[in-house]
C-alpha cells in the first residue's frame, strides 16, 4: 500500500520532456517531448508555480481547465495533462513551425459564435501549427464567457500580467457598445499585421499597411476600423476572404478545406478531389502533403472505395517520404491494392510500379504481390497484359527460384506462342532477354535460344526483330558449340526476311557470333574466357555488354510505337487493342481469328496438361517432326546438331509458306 500512497506521479507521466532548451509561451514555457511508448512527438508546456505570480497561477488553472473541454480542428489538441504542487505540464501533439492565418478564423469563430466564448489574448504567441503545417489556436489562459463567468471569478487581463500587451487592445473601452467579437476582430487585424510585418511596435503602426497583400488589404482594414460597430463577425470575414478573387481563394486553400470535410463529402465530389489533387501537390508544403493529405489518401482507399483514382497522388506524396515511412505507410496499402480485382486500380499499380518497388522486400513480393500479378498474363484485355509483362523488368531481381525460373517462364512461354497482340509477343520476348542474368543456368540453356529462335519465325516483323536482339543481347550465356550448330544457322535465315530492319539487325549479329567462332579458331585458349558465364549463377541485369546495347530500354520505346501503330482488330491478329498508358481497351477488340483462338478468358496459371506442351521451352519442343533424326543419328553430338538443323529448316519452310 505504501508504494501506491508513494508513487511519483511525474515518473509514472506518459510523456517524456526531451532535454533541449525550451521556448517562452506566455507563462508558459514550450518543451519538445514524446510518447514514452511510441515516441510519437507533442509540444509540453510547463508551468512553474515557484516563479509565477498568484494572477499567472490563476490564469495557468483556468488554462488547464479549458483545455480539457474544448475541442475543435483548429485548437490545440489537449492529450495529456498533469499538476503537482510545483508544476503544472501540459501536452500537446503539435509543434511550432510556421503559420498560415485561415484556421485560426475558424477557430475564433467557433469560440465567438459556437461556444459564446471570448479569447482575450489572440496574438502570434497563441498560434502552434502542428507537422501538417495547420493553425491551432492556443494560449487560452485568458478565455471567458462573454458574458462573464457565472462564479463570480474574474480572470486578469493579459496587459495585467504582462504590459507590453497593452498595445494589441483595442481602442476603445470594454463597455462599449459594440459588437461582442469587436475587440477579437482587432487583435486577429494585429496578427494578420505581424505576420506580414514582425512585431508591432505601438498601436499607431496599424495605420501603416506595409507588406500586407493588396488582395487582403480591404479586410484588413475592417479588422482594426475606429469604429468597432463595423468590425465584421469571423465568420463573415472568413467568407469575404474566400470570395472568388479574395486572399483566401487559391488550390492550397481549398484543397485544405475540402480534406477537413471530406468525411462528409459525396463519392462523384471526392473522385474529382482526388484526380484533380496530383496537379495541386507540386506547389504544396512537403509537411502539408506527408501528414494532411497522406493520412486522408490512404483512408480513402481503406474505407472510402476511391479506387485507381488515389495511386497518382499517393505516389506523388510518397517521394516526400524516407525509406522507413514509405515501408510504414504506404507499402501496406500497395501489397492489398494488388489483390483488388478492379482492372483500372492494376493497370495503374502496374504502369507506376518503378515508383516503389525499391521498397517492396523480396517475401512480400514472391508471397503477396506476384501471385496476384500473375493473373494478368491471362486477362482477356491486352493493355493489362502487356503492363504485366513490362512489370517482370521490375519484380524479376526480387522473384524466389520457383516463380522467375518456373511459373514465369511458363507464362512467357504461353504469350509468346499464343497471345493474339503481336506486340504483346514482341515484348515478352524484350522482356525475356533483359531479365535473362537473373534466371539460373539451367534455366537460360533450356529456354534461350527456343524462345528467340521461335521468335525470328513470328507473323509480326518487331517479334523477330526482338528475337534477334535478344540473341545478341545474351551472347555471353551461350557456347561456341551451341552459337555455330542452333544460333547462327537460325540467324542465316533472317537475313532474307520479308523486312528491311529485320535483316540488317541479322547481320549484326552474325558477324558478332562469327567473330567469337574466330577468335576461339584462331586461340583455342580464349575457350574458357568466352564461355565464363555460360554456367555462371544468376547476377543482376546490365552486368553484361553487347554491341547492341540491348536496344530496347525498358521496352517502352519499342512497345509504344508498336500498340500505336499497330492495325486495328479488323485487319488481323497482329492488331493492337490498348494504348500504352490507357485504361484496359474493351474486351471486343480481341480477334476471334487470331492464334489464340479457342482459349478461354478463365484461363489459369492452372493449366491442363494438354495445354502445359504448348506453355514450355525446352528441347523436347515440337519445331518439326524431329523423331527420325533421332532415330539415325549416331551420337549425341550428331543428334544435337541435325535435329537443331531441322528445326531451322523446319521453320523456314513454315515461313516460305
Amino acid at each position: 500500500m505504501w508504494s501506491f500512497f508513494a508513487r511519483d506521479p511525474v515518473k509514472d507521466f506518459a510523456y517524456e520532456i526531451l532535454p533541449d532548451s525550451p521556448e517562452k509561451s506566455g507563462i508558459w514555457s514550450l518543451h519538445r517531448g514524446k510518447r514514452k511508448t511510441n515516441g510519437e512527438p507533442v509540444s509540453v508546456f510547463v508551468y512553474d508555480v515557484t516563479q509565477g505570480t498568484e494572477q499567472q497561477t490563476l490564469l495557468a488553472k483556468a488554462a488547464f481547465k479549458r483545455m480539457k473541454t474544448l475541442r475543435h480542428p483548429n485548437i490545440l489538441a489537449y492529450v495529456d495533462g498533469l499538476e503537482v504542487c510545483e508544476t503544472s505540464f501540459h501536452t500537446y501533439g503539435i509543434r511550432m513551425y510556421m503559420v498560415v492565418y485561415d484556421l485560426v478564423v475558424k477557430a475564433l469563430s467557433f469560440l465567438i459564435n459556437d461556444c459564446h466564448l471570448l479569447h482575450n489574448n489572440l496574438g502570434v504567441w497563441a498560434v502552434f501549427v502542428d507537422r501538417a503545417g495547420e493553425w491551432k489556436l492556443g494560449a487560452l489562459d485568458h478565455v471567458s464567457p462573454e458574458q462573464g463567468d457565472p462564479s463570480g471569478v474574474s480572470l486578469p487581463a493579459p496587459k495585467a500580467v504582462c504590459p507590453d500587451m497593452e498595445k494589441y487592445d483595442p481602442p476603445e473601452t470594454s463597455n462599449s457598445s459594440g459588437e461582442k467579437w469587436a475587440g477579437e476582430v482587432w487583435r486577429l487585424g494585429c496578427l494578420i499585421w505581424e505576420v506580414f510585418n514582425g512585431p508591432l511596435p505601438r498601436s499607431s503602426s496599424l495605420r501603416s499597411l506595409g507588406k500586407i497583400p493588396k488582395t487582403l488589404v480591404s479586410h484588413y482594414c475592417e479588422l482594426v476600423g475606429a469604429n468597432s460597430r463595423s468590425r465584421p463577425n469571423p465568420a463573415r470575414f472568413l467568407q469575404n476572404c474566400r470570395a472568388p478573387g479574395g486572399f483566401l481563394s487559391n488550390s492550397f486553400v481549398e484543397s485544405n478545406l475540402f480534406l477537413e470535410e471530406i468525411q462528409i463529402k459525396e463519392p462523384a465530389e471526392k473522385q474529382q478531389f482526388f484526380q484533380d489533387l496530383s496537379d495541386n501537390l507540386d506547389s504544396f508544403p512537403e509537411d502539408f502533403c506527408k501528414h494532411k493529405v497522406l493520412p486522408q489518401l490512404l483512408t480513402a482507399f481503406e474505407f472510402g472505395n476511391a479506387g485507381a483514382v488515389v495511386l497518382t497522388p499517393l505516389f506523388k506524396v510518397g517521394k516526400f517520404l524516407s525509406a522507413d515511412e514509405y515501408q510504414q505507410k504506404i507499402i501496406p496499402v500497395i501489397v492489398k491494392m494488388f489483390s483488388s480485382t478492379d482492372r483500372a486500380m492494376r493497370i495503374r499499380l502496374l504502369q507506376q510500379m518503378e515508383q516503389f518497388i525499391q521498397y517492396l522486400n523480396e517475401a512480400a513480393v514472391n508471397n503477396q504481390i506476384f501471385p496476384h500479378v500473375v493473373h494478368g498474363f491471362t486477362d482477356t484485355n491486352p493493355a493489362i497484359r502487356e503492363q504485366t509483362v513490362k512489370s517482370m523488368l521490375l519484380l524479376a531481381p526480387k522473384l524466389n527460384e520457383a516463380n522467375l525460373n518456373q511459373e514465369l517462364m511458363r507464362h512467357f512461354a504461353r504469350l509468346q506462342a499464343r497471345d493474339e497482340q503481336g506486340p504483346i509477343r514482341c515484348n515478352t520476348t524484350v522482356c525475356l532477354g533483359k531479365i535473362a542474368s537473373y534466371l539460373n543456368a539451367g534455366t537460360r540453356q533450356r529456354v534461350l535460344i527456343s524462345a528467340f529462335s521461335r521468335a525470328t519465325k513470328d507473323p509480326f516483323p518487331a517479334s523477330r526483330s526482338a528475337g534477334v536482339l535478344g540473341f545478341a543481347a545474351t551472347h555471353n550465356y551461350y557456347s561456341i558449340s551451341e552459337i555455330a550448330a542452333r544460333i547462327l544457322p537460325t540467324l542465316c535465315v533472317i537475313t532474307v526476311d520479308p523486312d528491311r530492319s529485320v535483316r540488317d539487325q541479322a547481320f549484326k549479329a552474325i558477324k558478332s557470333f562469327l567473330t567469337k567462332l574466330e577468335t576461339v579458331s584462331e586461340d583455342p585458349s580464349q575457350l574458357s574466357e568466352i564461355e565464363k558465364d555460360v554456367g555462371s549463377c544468376a547476377q543482376p541485369a546490365g552486368t553484361s555488354s553487347s554491341w547492341t546495347g540491348w536496344a530496347v530500354t525498358g521496352m517502352s520505346s519499342i512497345t509504344s510505337k508498336l500498340i500505336r501503330n499497330a492495325p486495328g482488330p479488323g485487319s488481323g491478329p497482329e492488331g493492337g487493342g490498348a494504348v500504352e498508358g490507357g485504361e484496359p481497351a474493351n474486351n471486343s477488340t480481341t480477334n476471334p481469328s487470331s492464334p489464340a483462338d479457342g482459349a478461354s478468358a478463365s484461363e489459369t496459371i492452372n493449366a491442363s496438361d494438354d495445354e502445359l506442351t504448348a506453355e514450355r521451352w525446352d528441347d523436347e519442343e515440337d519445331w518439326g517432326s524431329l523423331e527420325v533424326v533421332r532415330n539415325n543419328s549416331s551420337s549425341a553430338n550428331e543428334r544435337f546438331n541435325i535435329r537443331t538443323h531441322t528445326a531451322v529448316f523446319t521453320g523456314t519452310r513454315q515461313n516460305s509458306d
